[in-house]
């Protein structure tokens, strides 16, 4: 029912920026809680930004006051704003969408394919 593309990912240096875009095909996107994930080798996924659809916001503490997660629900589009970044960053970064909080990153959500952001010198 809902496809996510995410784009944006490269390679950055530490302390530099990226930001990453997911669009979403839905026309109910805005009814969404969607969230920003990401994978590192070895490690496991890991919820790394959260939005209602009322556009609360939740952090991992890893990232708190470094990322900013936005969403235009005109554009069906949700945005993950990357700053300070760090080498412990680097990772696949995949987008979702639930129908609320509890289900987000679960077997009813909905994933991207995932962009991978490198942060290295």
């Amino acid at each position: 029912q809902v496809q996510l593309v995410e784009s944006g990912g490269g390679l950055v240096q530490p302390g530099g920026s990226l930001r990453l875009s997911c669009a979403a095909s839905g026309s109910i996107f805005r009814f969404y809680v969607m969230g920003w994930y990401r994978q590192a080798p070895g490690k496991e996924r890991e919820l790394v930004a959260g939005i209602t659809s009322g556009g609360s916001t939740n952090y991992a503490d890893s990232v708190k006051g470094r990322f900013t997660i936005s969403r235009d629900n005109a554009k069906n589009t949700v945005y993950l704003q990357m700053n300070s970044l760090k080498p412990a960053d680097t990772a696949v970064y995949y987008c979702n969408a639930g129908t609320s909080m509890g289900v987000l990153g679960g077997a009813m959500s909905y994933w991207g394919k995932g962009t991978l952001v490198t942060v290295s010198s």
